[in-house]
């Protein structure tokens, strides 16, 4: 099976990509590469970058920002401002408070959670949420975090499902009793809006639902892993694709880059490049349900459009008429 198989697009739904690794082994410029493959074949793109240490931007050589930013025809990007995606967050928790005051007692937590580690993961899941049913794009593409940040917005789903369980749970046992203090508390809210909050919060749980169904659906979601041949890299990634597995989200590549070429005038280089055979061996076995790809190391630093058309190329080739057929 080729790489470029490993790119499905489906006729009518979104699919969505995930690249991931252990920091600095070029997860940014795989990405990069595969978005603009991906416009190269007429496909409607999107690449999101949700590392709050953002480079994307340095790798498309091009400014980026929080919205949707014009890269090439059919290509787009964002760039996640976390400071922006809190308050927009906060704005859509502060609509379903007014008519429910159960989410009062999580005002506090919500400006904890604007400055918590956790909330480039909350920003990245809910851009996933917002892309997940609108169908806008033919494909979108996850430039994650290293590879803890990208586990824990993974789980977020089955965290916020429980979660949203818990406030509607609480909300219902409120409302029972708000019904029969109201003509005693004046600002105990109305039927009408206690339901419209509740049918708020209803939908939020069912879209928090649907996302976690879209996670799992190899057909619609896939998790690549970029990785060097190293063994800290390779052994990280091995327990991220376990952690990944047991979560049901499908892993079906793996790029190894920065891979030493054969030379004889170095005998640094020449050590080098006899110790990553041996590693490429050990990530064959390892990993021999995966569609495995490499990409040399390059003499120069990959950074702007042309230049990331050249790692493009050697991953998934340069005819178009090569490439994965719709679904």
């Amino acid at each position: 099976m080729a790489f470029t198989e490993l790119v499905t697009f489906n006729k009518t739904k979104t699919t969505f990509i995930f690249v991931g690794g252990k920091g600095g082994v070029g997860k940014t410029t795989v990405s990069a590469a595969t978005a603009l493959w991906c416009a190269k074949m007429g496909k409607k793109t999107l690449i999101i970058s949700t590392d709050p240490a953002h480079s994307l931007a340095d790798s498309f050589n091009r400014l980026i920002k929080h919205v949707a930013t014009p890269i090439t025809q059919n290509l787009e990007a964002i760039e996640i401002d976390p400071d922006r995606a809190m308050d927009e967050y906060k704005e859509k928790m502060e609509k379903q408070q007014q008519y429910n005051d159960a989410l009062g007692m999580f005002s506090d937590q919500m400006d904890m959670m604007s400055s918590s580690p956790g909330i480039d993961e909350v920003a990245a899941f809910d851009k996933f949420m917002q892309y997940m049913t609108t169908d806008e794009y033919d494909v979108i593409i996850f430039d994650t975090a290293p590879t803890g940040h990208t586990l824990r917005l993974l789980s977020f789903p089955e965290m916020m499902d429980s979660w949203m369980g818990k406030i509607i749970k609480t909300r219902k046992t409120l409302g029972e009793a708000a019904q029969k203090l109201k003509n005693i508390i004046p600002f105990m809210g109305s039927e009408e809006e206690n339901y419209e909050g509740m049918a708020e919060m209803e939908e939020t749980k069912k879209q928090i639902m649907e996302a976690r169904k879209v996670l799992t659906d190899p057909k619609r979601t896939s998790f690549k892993t970029v990785l060097i041949p190293e063994e800290m890299s390779i052994y990280e990634s091995s327990r991220a694709m376990e952690a990944l597995h047991k979560s049901n989200i499908s892993t079906d590549g793996i790029i190894v880059n920065k891979v030493q070429p054969n030379t004889e005038h170095c005998e640094f280089c020449k050590s080098r490049y006899e110790n990553q055979q041996r590693r490429l061996v050990a990530i064959s076995n390892l990993f021999e349900d995966q569609i495995i790809a490499q990409i040399p190391l390059q003499s120069h630093e990959v950074r702007g459009i042309d230049q990331l058309y050249e790692i493009c190329d050697i991953l998934y080739g340069d005819d178009p008429n090569n490439g994965p057929i719709a679904l």
